[in-house]
């Protein structure tokens, strides 16, 4: 009997050990920190590929629920209601997150990431860093101000080149629409059958020397292209008028002077660029000659005649859209100082009244999204410092702010989680063509931010800020709601207490 109580000792010793290996993985929390690191996996701050995520707050396109999401090798594979409710097996981590809000990461179409050739300004290890810090977990980069600016399949070609082992989120690129591609329809295709996402054009000077402006007739051709490929183009919806009226008027001429600079873009500029653009998607109307061909008008600032035009276009089915920014919705000209340039940007800020105008049109949905217009492009440091307006470039800054800017203004306007997501999430996966993310839903992809909508802080000096110019946001300074705790990308926990995962693991996204 002694004998085989020694034999059975060591195996019943050995079970056990299993048994409370196993149980101590069950019970892993978000709370336990530091995280163990899974050797040779440094994409992720946990060591994982089966979990589960629970909260009491998990936005979903079928509402607010209290549940788990189950995630497996970076998907969604199931989600179940019942707070508390995991998955039967004892080998499976739970994320528990009590109170705080699981919502699909945020999607920005709009971000200005300049490389190759302008890193100074901003680059895909600095922006991307920021996006992940602010539960943004895929952007869309634009064909400018990088150098050379993306126009053809083989300045595409470069961009990813550059854009190698740094992203900490996701990446999609929209490629440039010019004079020359546009009449050259062999290198438009060529830059659309690389896999851009769709294409950018400006109808006023961009401050770019190889981006030049677009006319109406370019506009027309490129959309014929782009009908084939049903692929959107993405407008700067300005013409440049006579504005020596609006100066004699007001501001005195001072280019310190923000309501300078303002009257020299007047609300007429946007109109006048709109009236053409709508004149042309009437075309796109199904049975139309442009059927398939998609305009959308980014960072809309004039909530008054542009507006009109817009919901009158969408009204009679054509297939048009347009997009606004936290700035917008944030600050009005009252408001901003004279000689700080911090809060440049094109089309400008408007008064108080366009503001909550803005407002109204977003939350009745006639705004169809939202963006950052990412750009701390500011090279003139010292015209910065000089707070001269009509010179020197802007620095708005928000990409890392998307989220706790938009909720701190929008709540005061009634603004809903499943608004949030639905204006930083679902809709902009829609129009980009992400068909595998902005929804938490099975089979998508695992892109999910945890945050706390009623913790405030101060964007201060003490904040962490990974922008590249974080001096330059105009954001600093303010007091938000809305902290970031965790961001998911495909299911790597890329962001967690104001630290980043080891190694760069996002992936560029191509269209096919």
């Amino acid at each position: 009997m002694d004998q085989l109580v020694w034999r059975v000792l060591p195996m019943l010793a050995l079970l056990v050990s299993f048994l409370v290996f196993f149980y101590l993985q069950d019970s892993y929390k978000a709370q336990l920190s530091p995280f163990i690191k899974l050797p040779g996996d440094e994409c992720s701050l946990l060591p994982h590929r089966h979990y589960w995520i629970s909260s009491k707050r998990i936005v979903t396109p079928q509402g607010i629920i209290s549940g788990s999401v189950e995630i497996n090798e970076g998907e969604i594979v199931s989600i179940i209601e019942g707070y508390g409710k995991q998955g039967n097996s004892m080998q499976e981590a739970v994320i528990d997150y009590g109170e705080a809000v699981v919502m699909p990461g945020l999607i920005d179409v709009h971000v200005h990431l300049d490389e190759p050739g302008r890193t100074e300004w901003e680059g895909f290890d600095t922006g991307t860093r920021a996006a992940a810090a602010g539960g943004v977990t895929t952007v869309v980069d634009m064909p400018l101000n990088n150098y050379p600016t993306t126009v053809s399949k083989e300045t595409l070609q470069l961009k990813l080149e550059a854009a190698e082992k740094k992203l900490y989120v996701d990446v999609g690129f929209w490629g440039g629409l010019i004079p020359e591609n546009a009449l050259n329809t062999s290198i438009l295709e060529g830059l659309l059958s690389a896999g851009v996402l769709g294409v950018k054009s400006f109808m006023c000077p961009s401050g770019i020397d190889d981006f030049p402006m677009t006319t109406i007739d370019h506009i027309k051709e490129g959309l014929s292209v782009l009908a084939k490929y049903r692929r959107p183009l993405l407008v700067h919806a300005e013409i440049q008028q006579d504005s020596k009226n609006h100066l004699e008027l007001k501001g005195n001429g001072d280019p310190r002077a923000y309501l300078t600079y303002l009257n020299t873009r007047p609300p007429s500029w946007e109109q006048a660029a709109i009236k053409e653009l709508v004149d042309v998607t009437k075309d796109t109307i199904i049975g139309g000659p442009l059927e398939g061909a998609h305009v959308h008008i980014v960072h809309l600032s004039d909530s008054s005649a542009s507006l009109d035009l817009i919901k009158e276009a969408k009204s009679r089915g054509d297939s048009i859209s347009v997009e606004t920014c936290p700035h917008y919705l944030a600050f009005s000209s009252e408001e901003i100082p004279d000689r700080d340039t911090r809060f440049k940007c094109s089309p400008p800020i408007r008064d108080a009244l366009n503001k909550e105008k803005l407002w109204e049109a977003v939350l009745e949905g006639h705004i169809d999204l939202l963006s950052s217009d990412h750009s701390p492009t500011v090279p003139e440091l010292k015209l910065l410092e000089e707070g001269d307006f009509l010179r020197a470039w802007g620095g708005i800054s928000s990409l890392q702010f998307d989220l706790p800017v938009t909720w701190s203004y929008g709540k005061k306007h009634g603004l809903t989680l499943e608004q949030l997501s639905l204006l930083w999430s679902k809709k902009p996966a829609t129009f980009a063509g992400l068909e595998s993310k902005g929804a938490i839903a099975v089979g998508n992809h695992a892109d999910i931010v945890v945050w706390q909508p009623e913790l405030e802080f101060d964007l201060n000096d003490d904040y962490p800020v990974f922008i590249k110019h974080p001096s330059l946001s105009a954001y600093m300074g303010r007091r938000l709601s809305g902290k970031v705790l965790d961001t998911f990308v495909r299911g790597n926990l890329v962001f967690k207490d104001g630290k980043h995962a080891p190694a760069a693991c996002g992936v560029p996204i191509l269209a096919k």
